[in-house]
């Protein structure tokens, strides 16, 4: 779901930055800046934790964890203070450069002219990353031609722009909407066509459409080298190529392993495995499993969860609910179960590793009396076929589960997920 605040990858710190004699920790994680605004696609529902309704904009996480933040609530000392310490990159919501439109995106009545703030980074060499979020019939069209032009003259203060459509819940309360298909493909063309403007103009394409754009049109996500080496991904540029390419590096090396063990399947107690993912990625997912399982001789199912408590419009595998995937699994009574079920890690993207309504995968495997295992891409999966994965989540009897040691991954595979 795409809406005001959202993270792309972690941002490298750079200690030039720096000119205070503090720890960036006594003053970053201290109270965070609420966001004053009211944008329709940030609504979550009613009956979650306390904590999911706490909407951060706070300018010192964009510095340093990359959360888009709006500018629409900063002091004058945050001002003095961005000034004095030189916070640059930071990672800005535009949506739309007109103010009265971005007032009414926003649904933020006093919100100030962005281009103005966006000048004053400019002229103090802050560099800024940007965010338009596209709601079809609102900021598209020449709101967003409008947009694209005016931030391109703000170039190289304003590095890119990353071009995502809006997701909305089932309990979002105005009259904004999804693209449809052909909606979206008509902005991604538009999109795509400025690209070799900029490029004989920047030397980078400087406006990016997110991955959804391309499995929402059925159109081939493009190579890693169009993404100019913009640390994105987290907000959705780029994954699914990472995913895809990733799979071809892991293909030599399932060939190198068969080599070596012969051509049996991995693990003799472990003949099938079922894949649960969203219904965006779903497709993409479903094609590569098929040639996961025809290279390695296991019987592989991949599971599309439609998002119940938040509306099928919410197609990304980091906004399911644990009890939705719980369901399900549970319809799946004609089927065998198979010997181990795999979920998306970026489902339990929380430090006690629960989903968004609470639920952990050792509660999934004590409700199934199934192992689950986590898995960012399919090289993930292929350890846990071969016992080399320690995200795997054993079935325990009684209310007391066994705690399950955890593989940290790398920053860089962090960015990869069933997403």
């Amino acid at each position: 779901m795409s809406c005001c605040c959202t993270k792309p990858s972690a941002v490298t710190i750079k200690p030039s930055a720096w000119n205070l004699n503090t720890p960036p920790s006594t003053w970053t994680f201290a109270a965070a800046t609420i966001c004053a605004n009211f944008a329709s696609c940030c609504k979550w529902p009613p009956k979650f934790r306390r904590t999911l309704y706490i909407k951060d904009d706070d300018y010192r996480y964009s510095f340093l964890f990359g959360h888009f933040v709006t500018l629409t609530n900063l002091s004058d000392h945050d001002w003095e203070r961005l000034e004095t310490m030189r916070l640059s990159p930071l990672y800005v919501s535009v949506h739309v450069t007109d103010t009265e439109m971005r007032r009414k995106f926003l649904r933020n009545a006093t919100a100030p002219d962005i281009l103005t703030q966006l000048r004053w980074l400019a002229d103090r060499h802050i560099e800024v990353n940007t965010q338009l979020v596209i709601v079809p019939g609102f900021n598209d069209g020449p709101w967003l031609e409008r947009s694209i032009r005016e931030l391109a003259d703000l170039w190289p203060a304003v590095q890119s722009i990353s071009v995502v459509p809006v997701g909305l819940t089932r309990h979002h309360k105005y009259t904004m909407r999804v693209h449809t298909p052909e909606e979206a493909a008509a902005t991604l063309a538009y999109v795509e066509s400025l690209q070799t403007i900029y490029q004989e103009r920047f030397g980078v394409r400087f406006v990016y459409p997110t991955d959804e754009w391309y499995l929402v049109t059925g159109r081939e996500v493009p190579p890693l080298a169009a993404y100019d080496d913009q640390q994105l991904h987290e907000n959705g540029l780029g994954m699914v190529r990472q995913f895809l390419d990733d799979w071809v590096a892991l293909k030599l090396e399932i060939g190198e392993w068969k080599l070596a063990h012969g051509s049996h399947s991995p693990i003799s107690n472990l003949q099938s495995l079922l894949l649960v993912t969203a219904t965006l990625f779903a497709p993409t997912l479903q094609e590569k499993a098929a040639e996961f399982a025809a290279l390695t001789g296991v019987r592989v199912e991949v599971l599309p969860v439609v998002n119940q408590r938040l509306g099928e419009t919410i197609t990304v595998a980091g906004l399911l609910m644990g009890l939705d995937v719980l369901a399900a699994l549970e319809e799946r009574t004609a089927v065998p179960t198979p010997d181990l079920i795999v979920l998306p890690r970026v489902m339990f993207d929380h430090p006690d590793r629960i989903a968004l309504d609470d639920i952990s995968p050792q509660d999934i495997a004590n409700r199934l009396n199934t192992p689950i295992a986590l898995a960012d891409t399919l090289g993930d999966v292929w350890d846990a076929l071969i016992g080399q994965s320690l995200v795997v989540y054993q079935p325990q009897s009684g209310s007391a589960a066994a705690q399950i040691p955890l593989r940290l991954l790398p920053d860089e595979e962090n960015n990869r997920h069933f997403s």
